[in-house]
């Protein structure tokens, strides 16, 4: 049987109902069965899928459903269900026929005996069945009139040995007409959590995490529930960008289903429930005390009617009051009046006054003119909750705040609070942006505040703006703010932190004047953070060793850190020192939470820096998984100023796998998107993928160029934050083009950086880099040593696998063949594991150059030279210099170089001298 219902609802975890239906009609030619359930469980949807599987299978479908407006009137039911049979009608005897056409209403004459009639309908069943199978479905029961529910109780135990069927459904615990008894029965449970949130999935894919968490946790399996609260919703609900109601609003059906219910009850009653409703945690004492101050006594025995219906039950351990479903709440605050509401607010806030922050919220929701008492109350429970990372919550509580203030400076100030976490935290750009117009409205003056100020620099990077307008837009916010350069003030800590970010994007010294001089004044001394941040993420290259000493003593005290706000800080400063591992398990703490609706902007940040350690670890499959759910996280927030970090992830993944074009395309997207709002450390970032692309394609002469536009040769520039991790590539690109005197020059100005002591990966290649450009081959094997020698250097694989590689290659060059052996197979071993296909290929040329053992190609040769390879080998073997090359073939006489640098381990020799002996093996081939 389909499991999709003819009415087109998806039917979804009734499999196993489906086939118990299925299975206890198969078993005889006919038969009965009687569905129930709650209400909105998905009994009619059940009906539809076996009525569509019947008729498709050539069954006769006959159907009807009860009607609260027709219940009494007589026969209505049975004339839903008889009616296409009415041709039949004339084949009937004599008194069945005219019974039933009077019941009917298609003739005229004296009521007919109840008995006549259910004989005749039988009958006419029976005729019909003649034809083939013949099923009969009746919905709501509770509804079908009295004398159609008679013939139907008739007929449904007289079905066996027909062809004829009989399936009819129900409300659990709703008295009818009908006599069921006898008749096998089946009740509809509510689908099990993995269906629910399967067929929320289907319906509602983009849902919010902690909506839709909330959503299951309301509609508790109920379909209907499922697929009518998300419609309740408006759109920035459900994208969790603004707070859901604490009970969440009915649909139109839902409405219908429990309303009517709990309008039933006597006003006491419902009284009672509202305040146990709007409570929320079904205390007795709480809600015993909040009738006290709502009726004059806290007698709870009003609430017997609600129990007697089933609506509500008291729990024996621990002691509350339970409502039988969830969306019972819903529909009792439907039922209050607002004047009601109110009122059960206040009761709630005397009550609760030992609980701030339900006292504020409770306040709120009863006061209607401005109150800056009320106010002042919510403004501090929003910075409670935000503490805990709810930052939704925090907006709600900021908002309403600023509608009870009863002063317009007030109202501005606390609408810019809520942009700026809006901006900052969730990514609510629109909303944003419209609160901020909200409070321009109500003080013009106060566009020019800090939150005012932060909450636009995010509009501006997140839309089509360029840096230099949000850097001058912040600069000038705090210079001219009237915060006194207090220390303790969060919202001018805040903003310099986001100057910190600014500045470190736009990678140059002139914009660091102003970050400086305002940490300079602050009072009664800076926030460590500020300070170390500025030179481990800004200028690590230039980071002493006290500014190391600092993040580290900052980074201790992250053990119990719980705003994420400063996590991520921290992570960002400890990004270039190598520092990432010690944040790691805050890192991913964060992560969850955002899994779970925590706040989206913290979510990405932790994910970057997650991404970067597990690269440097070697875990690449992680990058790419953790890098697409970052992308993804950008996309859905807004947060499109973000989207680089993750293209530059998975560009550093792809390019050392060797996975070139796919690098270089996320490199050019980087710049393209970067470049003209002139975020130059973006750019670098995208420098730095295109080098390690083109090295794998053997261009180091194009690696030269990109790596030299970060950092040039022999310079570290001041605040040119990615100088500190490309040093390696810009020595090695220089020494495969023969560009000795820039690699020399690079290698003396890192000695007069601190670049080696930021981190043990940061020395092993500074030690790595020296080697390479030494002159004695003694020197370089000492410092080779020493690079691999680092503690824990198995740490970062792909780096030491490169120094490795790097060592081999010098070793075999000066003739060393059998002491390059082993750092070459250390290397490609290492670069296999990785993935790294292009690094590996390396390793093994020049393995084979070294004349050892390497993995042969599929045809029992070494790799093929490609034409051009070919044409350059053939002019050296004729005892032609590179520039001689170079002038025939219109190249530089250092692509010249490389080219041969790559020919000579695909030929197997070492050396120019053996070109035309290995040019005329029958071994070689042209590509």
């Amino acid at each position: 049987m389909s499991p999709s219902a003819g009415s087109g609802v998806l039917l979804v975890g009734r499999e196993r109902d489906l086939g118990l239906v299925s299975g206890l009609f198969g078993a005889r030619p006919g038969g009965a069965l009687l569905l129930s359930g709650e209400p909105g469980v998905g009994k009619s949807a059940l009906l539809d899928a076996v009525a569509a599987a019947a008729a498709q299978d050539g069954t006769r479908v006959l159907r009807a459903a009860g009607a609260e407006f027709e219940a009494d009137i007589s026969y209505a039911a049975l004339h839903q269900i008889l009616l296409p049979l009415q041709e039949l009608l004339d084949g009937l005897g004599a008194p069945g026929r005219d019974a039933v056409r009077v019941a009917l209403g298609l003739g005229v004459g004296p009521a007919p005996e109840r008995l006549v009639v259910c004989a005749g309908v039988l009958a006419l069943l029976r005729a019909a069945a003649e034809d083939g199978p013949v099923l009969l479905v009746v919905d709501d029961l509770p509804w079908v009139d009295r004398a159609s529910a008679a013939v139907l109780g008739f007929v449904a135990r007289r079905l066996a040995g027909d062809r004829i069927r009989f399936l009819a459904a129900s409300r659990t615990g709703v008295p009818s007409f009908f006599d069921g008894s006898g008749l096998p029965a089946h009740e509809l449970a509510a689908l099990d959590a993995e269906s629910a949130a399967c067929l929320v999935d289907l319906r509602f894919p983009d849902l919010a995490h902690p909506v839709r968490l909330r959503l299951l946790e309301a509609a508790q399996g109920n379909p209907l529930a499922l697929l009518e609260l998300p419609g309740a919703l408006r759109a920035e609900q459900r994208r969790a960008r603004e707070v859901l109601p604490a009970v969440l609003p009915l649909g139109e059906r839902l409405r219908s289903l429990f309303v009517s219910r709990v309008r039933a009850l006597p006003e006491a009653t419902r009284t009672l429930m509202l305040l146990a409703t709007l409570d929320g945690s079904g205390d007795l004492g709480v809600l015993s005390a909040a009738a006290r101050e709502s009726r004059g006594h806290g007698d709870l025995r009003d609430l017997d009617p609600a129990e007697r219906d089933g609506l509500v039950r008291v729990s024996s351990s621990p002691r509350r009051l339970v409502f039988r479903h969830p969306l019972i709440m819903s529909a009792v605050v439907e039922v209050a009046t607002s004047s009601g509401r109110r009122a059960a607010h206040r009761a709630l806030a005397r009550v609760l006054a030992g609980r701030p922050e339900q006292r504020a919220w409770h306040l709120g929701e009863a006061t209607l003119q401005p109150d800056e008492e009320v106010a002042r109350l919510l403004e501090r429970s929003a910075r409670r909750v935000l503490d805990r990372g709810d930052a939704v919550a925090a907006i709600a509580a900021l908002t309403r705040a600023a509608d009870l203030s009863p002063l317009d400076a007030d109202r501005a100030r606390r609408l810019s609070e809520a942009a700026y976490v809006g901006a900052e935290a969730i990514g609510a750009l629109h909303s944003a942006s419209a609160l901020l117009e909200d409070a321009r409205r109500a003080d013009p003056g106060h566009s020019g505040s800090l939150r005012s100020a932060t909450a636009a620099v995010q509009l501006v990077l997140n839309g089509d703006g360029d840096l230099a307008t949000a850097h001058r837009l912040l600069v000038g916010a705090i210079e001219q703010g009237d915060h006194g350069y207090d220390a303790e003030d969060p919202a001018l800590v805040d903003a310099l932190h986001i100057l910190l970010l600014l500045c470190n994007y736009g990678a140059d010294e002139e914009w660091w004047a102003p970050y400086y001089a305002a940490v300079a004044r602050l009072r009664p001394a800076p926030p460590p953070l500020l300070l170390v941040a500025a030179r481990t993420w800004g200028d690590p290259a230039h980071a002493d060793a006290g500014t190391l000493r600092a993040l580290d003593d900052i980074i201790a005290g992250m053990r119990e850190e719980t705003d994420p706000a400063r996590v991520v800080r921290v992570g960002t400063a400890a990004l270039y020192p190598d520092r990432l591992p010690a944040v790691r398990e805050a890192a991913w703490r964060l992560v969850r939470q955002g899994r779970e609706g925590g706040a989206v902007r913290r979510h990405i940040g932790a994910l970057l820096h997650l991404c970067l350690d597990d690269y440097h670890r070697g875990d690449w499959a992680g990058v790419l998984e953790l890098s697409e759910e970052g992308l993804e996280a950008c996309s859905t927030s807004g947060y499109t100023v973000c989207t680089w970090f993750f293209q530059y992830t998975k560009g550093l993944v792809t390019a050392s796998r060797g996975e070139t074009a796919t690098a270089h395309a996320l490199a050019e997207a980087m710049t393209n998107w970067a470049a003209p709002r002139g975020i130059r450390e973006a750019v670098h970032c995208a420098l730095h993928v295109h080098a390690l692309a083109d090295m794998a394609d053997g261009d180091f002469d194009a690696a030269f160029g990109r790596v030299t536009a970060i950092s040039p040769a022999g310079s570290f520039p001041p605040y040119v934050a990615h100088a500190s991790w490309v040093f390696f590539d810009l020595v090695e690109a220089a020494v495969r083009t023969d560009r000795r005197a820039a690699a020399v020059a690079h290698t003396d100005a890192l000695r007069g950086t601190n670049v080696a002591a930021l981190s043990p990966r940061l020395a092993l290649l500074a030690d790595g880099a020296r080697a390479l450009v030494a002159e004695d081959d003694a020197e370089s094997a000492r410092l080779f040593a020493r690079a691999l020698a680092t503690p824990e250097a198995e740490r970062w694989p792909f780096a030491v696998a490169r120094v490795r590689l790097a060592q081999g290659e010098r070793l075999r060059r000066a003739r060393a063949l059998s002491d390059s052996k082993a750092p070459l197979a250390a290397a490609l071993g290492a670069f296999e594991r990785l993935g790294s296909v292009a690094w590996a290929e390396r390793a093994r040329k020049e393995l084979r150059a070294a004349r050892g053992f390497v993995a042969r190609t599929d045809d029992g040769r070494g790799a093929a030279l490609t034409a051009q390879e070919r044409q350059i080998a053939e002019l050296a073997a004729t005892g032609l210099t590179n520039k001689q090359i170079a002038g025939r073939l219109f190249l530089s006489h250092r692509t010249v170089g490389a080219h041969l640098y790559q020919i000579y381990p695909k030929l197997g020799i070492a050396s120019r001298t053996a070109l035309r002996d290995a040019l005329e093996s029958p071994d070689v081939t042209p590509g």
